[in-house]
């Protein structure tokens, strides 16, 4: 039994898992974070927390889109005329959740340029797209929202980010339910 912001509940201890392929464009970043916050929607989190979540989501996905494969406004790209079906780059982001003893993982996946240093890119404000106005507060965001993060990455081949968050379940979900 746990007690957050007044809440009782038990650490859920259901296994569930999600995994979705999606083209690396800016249309799909919502919708990377809306499927994520259904998925932990059965566990009753809070507002904050899925605001969190959600937030830490956007961040990776957009990471991917922007600089893993250079997609800056999707289906058109940077003024070009193009069909739009057509994505800039072919770049497909793998989003994938589980759910276990309580933690919530989320790995998400590009195959696009990565990372040179991902050590110099995970600091705060730092941005390797300068003039495209990019604050530089992606991992700092990610890590700040989330209890874990683990970036990997090769130049030429992609980058991995995998995010872990404690779930809680309110008091109507019965361990084992």
């Amino acid at each position: 039994m746990y007690e957050k912001g007044g809440r009782k509940g038990k650490v859920l201890s259901v296994k569930n898992e999600m995994e979705i392929l999606f083209d690396g464009v800016a249309e799909n970043e919502g919708f990377a974070r809306v499927a994520v916050a259904a998925f932990v929607t059965h566990l009753n989190p809070t507002l904050e927390e899925l605001d969190d979540i959600k937030t830490a989501v956007s961040e990776a996905v957009t990471n991917a889109i922007i600089h893993g494969y250079g997609n800056l406004e999707g289906y058109g790209g940077e003024g070009k005329q193009k069909l739009k079906s057509q994505p800039v780059h072919p770049g497909k982001v793998r989003l994938h959740c589980l759910l276990e003893d309580g933690i919530l993982h989320i790995e998400i996946e590009d195959t696009g340029r990565g990372i040179e240093d991902v050590d110099k890119a995970m600091i705060p404000l730092y941005t390797s797209r300068p003039d495209l106005n990019r604050a530089g507060m992606g991992f700092a965001l990610m890590e700040a929202f989330m209890d874990e993060l683990e970036v990997e990455s090769t130049p030429g081949q992609g980058t991995v980010v995998r995010m872990k968050k404690k779930m809680e379940a309110g008091d109507w979900i019965k361990e084992g339910d």
